[in-house]
């Protein structure tokens, strides 16, 4: 049995029930599990003995929306200051070239970044599948792996090309067939049900403007079948409201209900443009949000009513979001940013600094259906993030260390994975960056060249 001591943390932000926050205490870990959570030092051995006076210990932070393919093709000029509905027709054509090399690339890129960011769950939302897609998945997972995060990998879909009024052109999306057949094949191949996964999968069908009803009715029909959770994107923009109205008669959230999509087994991402109807819906039918706000600021989507939703009691997460709609994977910079965009909507209370890391821990395992993480107390899995107090950018935030980890930029001095030190010192322990750095580089020169051939 491996044991590790984190002794004398300066605070313990735990994220449990009661928020409690313990100054001066250590936390014992125990073969991946959190076994005690102590205001004195525990007695006896342990195989790793981490002094941390200087630092702020928070759960691992939990990222419940991105697309790591994107950061092929971060900060794309010919994309700068489009909305949402021409900056995927600009795009996609470009996606169209992805390959498996890329995927597997792209993933630790992202996930690699991330990790140093303080993230130690990420849920992918991969859903460009062009001819020769059918490792995407199995490279993502072997991806996750190298780099040491827990990984939920959601097998998206689109099946409604622009032939039949959808948005992606034909390139990018697949039959109905053969979608379900590789969806389940990705579940049985690497889904974990287990508490303290790394790996689970779930389908995620990717929005009303590129999916059938008829594909979305048979996902959640499937995925109901074989255990695993459901994903997509709702309501982002108003364009996307009025395509659903215009394609299908009702506005997006009836959409989800005529296909048996608002259950508990579901979240969604954005959801921007709710009306209090909708918001009511979502907190009855217990279908969790996924919030990304740097993306749908970027893209002039809108700002989320995140302080209506909590207020309603649906369960709110955090997402990074696209990395060409972001252009970053930094976890840590949303939960800032979920502060701004509440207060810049509804104002300066909207969301404080402990609820804006509420949503990034215990918000974003609802989201992915976990109760195993999101919070440090014993029997919860050892995912625990240490920030530095004593770092430059922490001088004069002595008074309350949530608040500066929150609104200042504290350096992550070590990320723990179930029990296991992903970075350390501020640097990655598993991988190496330019290694890394160098393969995603090749890759996206490689993708742009193909796109550029025609």
């Amino acid at each position: 049995m491996s044991s590790v001591l984190l002794s004398n943390c300066r605070l313990v932000a735990t994220m449990d029930d009661r928020q409690n926050e313990l100054a001066d205490a250590s936390i014992v870990v125990e073969d991946g599990w959190i076994t005690a959570v102590e205001r004195s030092r525990p007695e006896g051995s342990f195989d790793q003995l981490v002094e941390c006076r200087r630092f702020l210990a928070i759960p691992g932070l939990i990222n419940a929306h991105h697309h790591l393919y994107q950061t092929l093709t971060r900060g794309f000029p010919q994309s700068e200051g489009k909305t949402l509905f021409p900056w995927l027709q600009t795009l996609y054509p470009i996606w169209a070239g992805l390959d498996v090399d890329m995927v597997h690339a792209s993933t630790r890129t992202g996930l690699a970044e991330l990790a140093l960011s303080g993230c130690t769950t990420c849920a992918d939302h991969l859903y460009v599948f062009p001819e020769g897609s059918d490792g995407f998945v199995d490279a993502q997972v072997e991806a996750a792996r190298t780099v040491g995060l827990r990984f939920h990998a959601t097998r998206g879909s689109m099946d409604l090309g622009q032939s039949k009024g959808g948005l992606p052109p034909e390139s990018v999306v697949q039959a109905r067939e053969v979608i379900l057949r590789d969806s389940e094949r990705a579940v049985q191949a690497h889904h974990d049900p287990e508490p303290g996964a790394m790996i689970r999968v779930g389908l995620a069908p990717c929005s009303p403007f590129s999916v059938t009803p008829e594909l979305m009715l048979e996902t959640a029909g499937l995925a109901r079948e074989l255990g695993v959770r459901l994903h997509t994107h709702l309501a982002e923009t108003v364009d996307e409201e009025e395509y659903s109205l215009r394609k299908f008669g009702v506005p997006p959230v009836e959409l989800l209900d005529r296909v048996s999509w608002l259950e508990e087994d579901v979240w969604l991402a954005h959801c921007v443009h709710l009306n209090r109807e909708d918001i009511e819906r979502l907190s009855t039918r217990e279908v969790s949000v996924a919030h990304c706000p740097t993306s749908n600021m970027l893209l002039s989507s809108g700002l989320a009513p995140t302080a209506q939703l909590l207020a309603a009691g649906v369960a709110v997460g955090l997402g990074v979001d696209g990395s060409a709609s972001n252009d970053s994977n930094d976890l840590r910079q949303e939960v800032k940013q979920a502060i701004l965009s509440a207060r810049a909507r509804d104002g300066a209370s909207a969301l404080s600094a402990r609820e804006a890391l509420h949503l990034a821990t215990r918000g974003s395992a609802r989201c992915l259906g976990r109760t195993d993480i999101g919070c440090i107390a014993p029997g919860k899995a050892a995912d625990i993030v240490l920030l530095d107090l004593e770092s430059l950018e922490c001088a004069g935030g002595r008074e309350d260390p949530v608040a500066i980890a929150v609104l200042g930029a504290p350096r992550v001095h070590s990320v723990m994975v179930h029990g296991e030190f992903v970075v350390r010192d501020g640097e990655l322990t598993k991988c190496d960056p330019e290694e890394i750095a160098q393969k995603h580089i090749e890759a996206s020169a490689r993708l742009m060249q193909k796109w550029r051939d025609g």
